[in-house]
């Protein structure tokens, strides 16, 4: 009895260390991963291309073994058919919605959309198409994400100024409802570092891109960080810029927004890790611990397909408030699950 008594406590304690260290990357694929918490949860996605898949897990350092559906499926033409990049789910005003940017197989028509779903767990109910979301002058835009800030919705995006590649900003709007965008987008970010344009195409048309993209926010005390991607997913470049603004300015005045001149996460060769970008963050179950998520590649030149995977790390905070991200972790470190309640 001794023996089997033994034998189980060896047993449950090597499978609570299992569930409380994981090592990167989370999934063996997954670009743009988002997630967010509600009522003991964590739900979690990324581009899939031609689908939204959703996952549901009580860790994220479980994720790999964590159930997972397909909530929609595009219409086979049209113009959200193709190209199902970056979906977040959040939860706003009672309801789940999904936002994702899709075209009609032309880059060129990228635009944002919604589904909602009024169930209380999202992996069930019905999710219902709502549509395009876009400000009035409707220009190409992905990246969507929707933030609430005393008491009033905004969305932030990566779009062009017209409607020709070249540059991808970061814009912002207020928004009436969670699917209903109000008045007109504000410009708050454009590439102007170095290190947000590496962008070589290798197409005789169009040479170069500079890009802003993948936008989120951040609170912390007083302020507000949006943190975005810089330079093109395809190259090894690609890398995390910030904007910060005053919880108390007009966050609709770009003039409240300012950029730090340096990135603040990038690709680390030295230990096998490029390209990092298109974050988000969550915190622990215990609400303690403030945590990074973002895609990256394992080898130089993987480039802006599937070989990107999703990651996690522990950041920390400076004495003035300000996060630190450090550098990206090893897929060889063993790292510590977030901390459960």
């Amino acid at each position: 009895m001794k023996r089997l008594t033994f034998l189980f406590l060896l047993f449950a304690a090597v499978h609570v260390n299992a569930q409380q260290q994981f090592r990167n990357p989370l999934l063996s694929t997954g670009p743009d991963p988002w997630c967010v918490y509600k009522d003991g949860y964590y739900y979690y996605m990324n581009s899939m291309g031609d689908r939204l898949e959703l996952w549901r897990t009580k860790s994220m350092a479980l994720l790999g073994t964590a159930p997972h559906k397909t909530i929609w499926r595009p219409p086979a033409t049209g113009p959200y058919s193709r190209d199902i990049w970056a979906p977040e789910i959040h939860f706003l005003n009672g309801k789940w919605y999904v936002y994702f940017a899709a075209d009609d197989g032309d880059n060129q028509h990228h635009r944002m959309y919604a589904l909602e779903n009024s169930a209380a767990n999202p992996m069930e109910g019905n999710w219902v198409f709502k549509g395009k979301v876009a400000d009035v002058e409707d220009k190409w835009a992905i990246d969507g994400s929707v933030f609430e800030h005393k008491g009033r919705l905004y969305m932030i995006w990566s779009g062009w100024e017209g409607d020709k590649n070249g540059q991808q900003n970061i814009y912002i709007a207020t928004m009436k409802d969670p699917v209903t965008i109000t008045g007109r987008r504000v410009k708050i970010s454009s590439p102007v570092y170095d290190w947000e344009k590496h962008g070589d195409l290798g197409d005789p048309n169009l040479k170069h891109v500079d890009i802003n993209e993948g936008p989120e926010i951040l609170k912390h005390d007083n302020m507000l960080f949006l943190v975005y991607s810089g330079s093109g997913c395809w190259t090894d470049n690609y890398t995390l810029g910030m904007l910060v603004a005053n919880a108390g300015s007009n966050l609709m005045d770009a003039g409240s927004w300012k950029k730090w001149p340096v990135p603040v996460f990038k690709q680390a060769p030295e230990i096998g890790v490029y390209a990092p970008g298109h974050n988000s963050f969550f915190t622990s179950p215990d609400g303690k611990e403030s945590w990074i998520l973002y895609h990256a590649n394992d080898h130089s030149g993987d480039g802006c397909g599937e070989k990107r995977s999703p990651r996690m790390q522990q950041f920390t905070w400076s004495k003035d408030g300000m996060p630190v991200f450090g550098l990206p972790v090893s897929t060889k470190v063993l790292l510590k699950a977030p901390a459960d309640k």
